[in-house]
């Protein structure tokens, strides 16, 4: 004859039941775990950390590295213009024509972080080599006092004026860059001050004389100034960088030209 048990019989029978499945859960578990007698240092090798985080932080590329060196083109303008003493602007530069390049051969980085990559001080060092288009028959001189004279020139058709700069260029930009997509890609803004210093200039004419091309070419101090500084923003993501450059002391000497504050803009051609 069939008995059925007290529900507390089954109560106690089920929580037995549940102890030993667990029990032999945990002891099963435990057996898989097979010790090594190998040097951690040996099996920590054969770890490719870079497999970690490929679209996220990369321990690999922890170093900081900013946007200066290269090659950049730009356009030159002056501001802030004062002709007093002077009968004539003469040099209202064609601004299309007035070009800069940057030769940035030099870079040097510095990270602002211990565990990221974005934020960092950027300088170095590169050649600046400006030029301002001037009216076809207008080209400058400095008189015996070094003040800056306009000359006014008369050869035949398809002249061309224009003065050019070489400089030494030194910069510290703070930049800061933010991933997009993948870690490598990143947009990137820096801003900072820059020096420069005068290492030559000279003025070029193109004319024309018995129907041949002519050209002549003066170098001279002209009392630009050989020590310049400013502040410059540049920006950009991937191949796209742009930049602007703004000279704080005036282009030429105190009291020995008119009065005209340099401005570049432009971006990169290459980045090295």
């Amino acid at each position: 004859m069939n008995k059925e048990l007290p529900l507390k019989t089954i109560k106690y029978l089920l929580l037995v039941l549940f102890t030993e499945i667990s029990l032999l859960g945990f002891s099963q578990e435990t057996d898989t775990v097979i010790p090594v007698n190998k040097s951690p240092e040996k099996i920590l090798r054969k770890i490719d950390i870079r497999k970690i985080a490929e679209n996220d932080f990369n321990f690999w590329q922890d170093n900081f590295s900013g946007h200066w060196a290269g090659v950049d083109f730009g356009f030159n303008t002056f501001m802030n213009k004062d002709y007093s003493g002077y009968d004539s602007k003469f040099m209202d530069n064609d601004v299309f024509r007035s070009n800069s390049t940057y030769i940035n051969i030099f870079q040097q980085n510095f990270g602002l972080q211990h565990n990221r990559n974005t934020i960092g001080l950027v300088t170095g060092v590169g050649l600046h080599l400006q030029s301002y288009r001037l009216d076809g028959n207008t080209t400058i001189q400095r008189n015996e006092n070094d003040v800056i004279e306009p000359i006014t020139l008369y050869f035949d058709q398809n002249q061309k004026s224009k003065l050019s700069v070489v400089s030494a260029i030194v910069p510290l930009l703070a930049e800061f860059q933010i991933p997009v997509n993948r870690y490598e890609n990143r947009l990137y803004f820096s801003a900072g001050i820059y020096g420069s210093y005068r290492i030559n200039s000279h003025t070029k004419i193109k004319y024309r004389y018995d129907f041949k091309k002519e050209k002549l070419k003066v170098p001279g101090h002209y009392s630009i100034e050989d020590f310049r500084y400013g502040i410059m923003a540049r920006t950009g993501y991937r191949r796209f960088n742009f930049f602007v450059a703004y000279d704080l002391v005036p282009f030429f000497k105190k009291d020995l030209g008119p009065e005209l504050t340099p401005f570049t803009f432009g971006f990169t051609l290459l980045s090295f």
